[in-house]
């Protein structure tokens, strides 16, 4: 072992050893820097009492009340506060490494100088193209603490969709996992202002490795000439969600709504420093990467990190990490479900299990399979100003706002004209509120502090189009959703679809557009039109493409120039080979219709094909095929 690699491990602490509860689950590599055997345990949660919903509201406005009073402790200033609390005490856990509390407040230290010394500050932009692990949160807790933004980048975008996230962030310094490097340097040439390229981790490129810069800034808490005036009012993040329409947008994230994520979830979930939370999802998201971890920290509680979900060593990790608390999307609890029994599946510490997209017929089932003590159901958009929690844990609805919160989250539902692709406007030229049980889109109304502002995306028209004008009354502003929902008589909200030119698929969400680009860039593809589609058993829509094509299409060929350029979710699972596309008398793909007819090969003339991903071809479909679909045999 080298000198440099001596230090680095000094410094910055050694891999995990093996794990003392190798018998629980044979994939396990690591070890918890504390055992819960040295923590009192929590108290089995069956027998625990229940708590009422109030309690639940309560503590989560007692938290979030603290903002407003404390306008410069911002998360990173709480980790710095919990390091001092907890010392060695785990905060993030993985396979790969793992962070105490103190050793997280020293790496995001060490990140926050290496950003002085660049001179780096308000205004500037930092990529991050990162799986999920803990030197993840250190990144871009140190480099906010001084000001920057940092733009997460999700790590399964690939060619243009790349190019476009990394240039709308405009980012001068752009931080790669040594694992990621060769998709950011096929595009490298192509952005704009030539961005210094950071390597974390040894790769074939001649980058710069930031986790040996690292290593001559030191980990001590930073003096008052180092310090910077940051605020929650600044921006902290650059998360993407692709909206309704087009390529992915950059939403602007304040240390605000960190802060408001963070404590809210850590109240509603009743957050104690013996908890340990699963999570499983993507760092690059909201929910995965802030709202979760966020409120584990702030409630002392540690944080186990999958690099990705897996179905089959969900129920292992859940076990060998010793967790009480899960995040989830929907479709992960569908996965679960469709697994084969697993012998932890109920013998595990789980209380609760929190997340979004889990959907009336798959709550009941998973909760009684799992033996899952409580689910607490939200909705919420990284870029929307109103959020659902769904604190009773009433099957099947998204949330609710208790009338004692309406002025906080103000919502409403209003009818939609599907022609029109927007809120329908009554006699008076105002928005129509949907009575309970009628479907319309959800939107939230836009206030000047708090909770309800409105913080957009980094792209200014963007915005504006988000924005619903003189609503109910002459001058007031709501924010569009894009989602069409309904309530009950209880006030309880349930969601039934996406509007526009996006669909929601393996817990992402699919841009059209994107991929209407994707196929038309292919030669042999004249003319498309991307939408999604229903599959039994799945939540979601697949997508499907119906193209106008040469006759000498190659659908291999065609296959690997979307796998070159689309993230898995986003590739049509679909294709349908159509003569012509009709059109509406503004030019509009009439794609309702195609979306309507579906998949079925007994009711369309046109040749059909779907993507066999165990073959890697797209087969074609014909009626056995269909059958193999819709019983579960073929898996999408």
């Amino acid at each position: 072992m080298s000198h440099l690699q001596l230090a680095c491990r000094a410094n910055f602490g050694a891999p995990l050893a093996a794990n003392a509860r190798a018998a629980a689950s044979p994939r396990q590599v690591g070890t918890p820097l504390m055992s819960l055997t040295t923590l009192d345990r929590r108290p089995d949660p069956a027998a625990a009492p229940k708590r009422s919903a109030n309690k639940d509201w309560v503590r989560a406005l007692e938290l979030t009340g603290r903002l407003e009073g404390a306008p410069t402790r911002t998360l990173p200033i709480v980790i710095d506060e919990l390091a001092e609390r907890f010392g060695d005490k785990p905060a993030l856990l993985a396979d790969r490494e793992q962070l105490s509390f103190r050793a997280l407040a020293e790496r995001a230290r060490r990140y926050a100088r290496w950003a002085l010394d660049l001179g780096l500050g308000k205004g500037d932009v930092v990529a991050l193209v990162m799986p999920n692990r803990p030197e993840y949160m250190a990144v871009w807790l140190g480099l906010s603490r001084v000001g920057v933004t940092t733009a997460l980048i999700n790590t399964q975008l690939r060619g243009a969709s790349l190019t476009h996230c990394l240039a709308v962030a405009g980012a001068s310094h752009i931080i790669v996992d040594a694992t990621l490097a060769d998709g950011v340097a096929e595009i490298a040439a192509e952005l704009e202002g030539a961005p210094t390229l950071w390597s974390h981790g040894d790769c074939a490129r001649w980058w710069p490795r930031i986790d040996i810069a690292l290593f001559v800034h030191g980990a001590e808490p930073l003096t008052k000439a180092e310090t910077r005036p940051v605020t929650l009012a600044d921006r902290a993040l650059l998360i993407y969600t692709s909206g309704t329409t087009g390529l992915p947008k950059a939403a602007n994230v304040s240390h605000h709504r960190v802060m408001s994520w963070s404590s809210w979830f850590a109240g509603l979930m009743d957050v104690q420093p013996t908890d340990r939370l699963y999570d499983p999802l993507p760092m690059c998201h909201s929910a995965g990467g802030v709202a979760a971890i966020g409120a584990a920290l702030v409630g002392g509680a540690s944080v186990a990190i999958a690099e990705k979900f897996s179905a089959r060593g969900f129920w292992d990790d859940i076990a060998r990490w010793d967790c009480t608390l899960v995040q989830y999307i929907g479709e992960l609890c569908r996965y679960l479900l469709a697994a084969p029994t697993h012998p932890l599946q109920r013998a595990h510490g789980l209380r609760l299990a929190c997340g979004n997209g889990l959907s009336g017929d798959v709550w009941d089932a998973f909760q009684t399979r799992f033996a899952i003590p409580r689910i607490l159901e939200f909705y919420a958009a990284t870029e929307g100003n109103f959020s659902l929690y769904n604190v009773e844990g009433k099957p099947g609805a998204i949330g609710r706002t208790p009338p004692f919160l309406s002025h906080r989250f103000p919502a409403a539902i209003v009818r939609f004209d599907p022609d029109l692709g927007a809120p329908a406007r009554g006699p008076d030229g105002r928005c129509v509120r949907c009575a309970p049980g009628e479907i319309g889109e959800a939107i939230g109304r836009v206030a000047l502090a708090g909770a309800a502002r409105f913080e957009g995306y980094t792209d200014a028209e963007a915005t504006q189009q988000k924005l619903l004008r003189d609503v109910f009354e002459k001058g007031d502003a709501w924010v569009r959703t894009g989602d069409l929902m309904r309530t009950d008589d209880q006030g309880f909200y349930y969601f039934a679809d996406r509007i526009g030119d996006s669909f929601r698929w393996k817990g992402e969400n699919v841009a059209a557009a994107e991929v209407g680009a994707a196929l038309r860039a292919f030669d042999g593809v004249e003319d498309v039109c991307v939408y999604g589609v229903a599959v039994p058993g799945a939540s979601g829509k697949a997508g499907m493409a119906a193209l106008v094509a040469r006759d000498d299409l190659d659908l291999a060929a065609l296959r690997a120039h979307l796998t070159a350029r689309l993230p898995d979710y986003a590739r049509p699972l679909f294709l349908r080979l159509v003569p012509t596309l009709e059109v509406t008398e503004t030019f509009k793909l009439k794609k309702q219709a195609l979306a309507a007819q579906g998949w079925d090969p007994a009711a369309i003339d046109d040749a059909l094909f779907v993507d066999d991903r165990s073959a890697g071809v797209y087969l074609k479909l014909d009626l056995a095929a269909a059958g193999s679909i819709a019983s579960g045999e073929m898996r999408l």
